[in-house]
């Protein structure tokens, strides 16, 4: 059985050590449900293997706090070992770390000062059809409805807000197939794709302020494809780019400019997701920042934050460990980060 009471590095460990890579949560998924059940002060709810724990207290305000308990897999790098205040192991950044700290303060703070939803979900770091958040966005919406959320994502244990949306389409350039001992016969449409590479080479990139914080967006060819045979002009070419957009921009509108930048090619879209605004200005936030103090950056790429902001919920990415050794073999976190993650919190929460 987890110890919930355990301080959040002895709990890391037992974290860690219990292996969860995506599609194989249900040992961690059962002993963290049966940790949080024991517990009077929470209400309990499971949706396959996410496990959701409420108070209900009547405060004026009620926070969210989450995590995933899903890995990436396996790289040598289990079980956890502990070595001049650095915790090793899979998992140990992002971001068994941060559900240690959120499952620590569930367990220790039965009358915090704002009523508390605590999310530990599945499958985060493979398709997004699989993802528990989502998929408890669109059954329980109501178990995510708060007026802001934390995601303990690995963020250098210093506030990372908002995050930036993500685009993706294929450019499509044809032309005609030709012999390449007779090219002039034919089009080259790989030699038609230098107009996308070309336009994608001057691009300037939009830098918008928001809530004070910059925000630099980016127009990126991630793929290119085409060709039949070595001795055949391809009559097509794909070039895929990714556009990561500011959260001032709704898909809708990051698609308007992909589409107004590429005008004159045909331009599929992939796949999108939205952006979460940092919601600063909102008196929660303002709070927690005073809390936590320190530098506050923008989240360069997409989080889980961006489910909360679809549901009218400001969230911000707040966590111990560096994101940067994210899926390393040799993932690691500072003792330091988690233990300031939750003195920082538990003070935010009216905690002793």
């Amino acid at each position: 059985m987890l110890d919930l009471t355990a301080d959040p590095v002895t709990l890391t460990r037992q974290l860690v050590d219990i292996e969860s890579v995506s599609r194989g949560e249900q040992q961690i998924a059962d002993e963290i449900e049966a940790a949080l059940r024991a517990l009077p002060h929470l209400e309990v709810t499971r949706r396959g293997h996410t496990v959701v724990a409420r108070t209900h207290l009547g405060r004026a305000e009620r926070v969210v706090i989450a995590g995933h308990i899903d890995t990436v897999p396996l790289n040598d790098n289990l079980p956890s070992r502990l070595e001049d205040g650095i915790l090793h192991g899979l998992g140990s950044c992002d971001m068994k770390s941060g559900d240690a700290v959120l499952l620590h303060l569930a367990a220790t703070l039965s009358e915090p000062n704002r009523d508390l939803t605590f999310v530990l979900y599945e499958a985060e770091e493979i398709e997004d059809e699989f993802n528990g958040l989502r998929k408890l966005s669109e059954s329980d919406p109501h178990l995510m409805e708060a007026d802001f959320a934390i995601l303990m994502e690995p963020s250098g244990a210093i506030v990372e807000a908002g995050c930036q949306g993500t685009l993706r389409v294929d450019v499509r350039t044809t032309g005609e197939r030709a012999h390449a001992a007779r090219s002039w016969k034919g089009v080259n449409a790989i030699h038609g794709a230098h107009e996308v590479l070309a336009r994608l080479n001057a691009y300037d990139a939009r830098r918008p302020v928001i809530d004070g914080l910059e925000y630099h967006e980016g127009l990126n060819a991630v793929f290119i494809s085409g060709g039949v045979a070595g001795n055949v002009l391809p009559d097509e070419c794909i070039v895929s780019v990714n556009h990561r957009f500011a959260p001032d921009r709704s898909v809708e509108e990051a698609e308007a400019f992909v589409r107004e930048f590429f005008g004159g090619f045909e331009v599929t879209v992939r796949d999108s997701a939205p952006a979460a605004m940092p919601g600063l200005g909102l008196p929660a936030a303002k709070e927690f920042l005073d809390a936590v103090g320190g530098e506050v950056r923008p989240k360069f790429g997409w989080t889980d934050v961006a489910r909360f902001s679809g549901l009218g919920v400001p969230a911000v990415n707040f966590g111990p460990g560096d994101p940067m050794l994210a899926h390393k073999q040799e993932e690691h976190v500072p003792v330091e980060h988690i233990e300031r993650c939750e003195r920082q919190l538990r003070a935010w929460l009216g905690g002793a």
